[in-house]
């Protein structure tokens, strides 16, 4: 390897361990190593710990709910917040939040997301093959016969 590649090589790494560089993953081993996010939307430092990173995503999606678009594999935590805002929207009444829904259904069609709430892939793999509306009504009508579990702050 010639000398520059060496050196650029490093630069990438020390950049990375002191936090100049933005993550778009959890580092490897991690439980959650398959979840993606888009480092134009999310600016996580490098340095950060994955419970830190994770904190700081979900916070992200409770304040700006679309941006869980930009996140492939959702760990079960920014699930989680996406539903608490969806749970609200639900029980204040009016139009149910159907891109936030679609969203959520998008995030469960790969088998590599983890389940967040019991169920919710079942209820999900139920609607395969439902026109898309169909399948965001029947989301909606299962998440709002769920209790109130995202009134609860989130642990975990």
């Amino acid at each position: 390897m010639p000398l520059i590649d060496q050196l650029a090589t490093l630069l990438g790494r020390a950049s990375r361990a002191l936090g100049f560089d933005s993550a778009d993953a959890f580092p490897p081993g991690h439980r959650y190593a398959h979840t993606r996010w888009d480092k134009a939307y999310f600016d996580i430092p490098s340095d950060w710990k994955p419970e830190r990173i994770e904190q700081a995503i979900a916070e992200a999606i409770t304040n700006t709910p679309s941006v869980f678009g930009y996140i492939a594999h959702p760990t079960p935590r920014m699930q989680r917040a996406l539903l608490g805002v969806i749970h609200g929207r639900l029980r204040r009444g009016g139009t149910p939040p159907n891109e936030l829904l679609a969203m959520l259904i998008e995030a469960y069609a790969s088998p590599r997301t983890p389940e967040a709430v019991p169920g919710l892939r079942a209820a999900i793999a139920a609607t395969f093959g439902y026109d898309p509306s169909m399948r965001v009504a029947h989301l909606a009508a299962w998440l709002a016969d769920m209790p109130a579990a995202f009134d609860v702050i989130d642990a975990g």
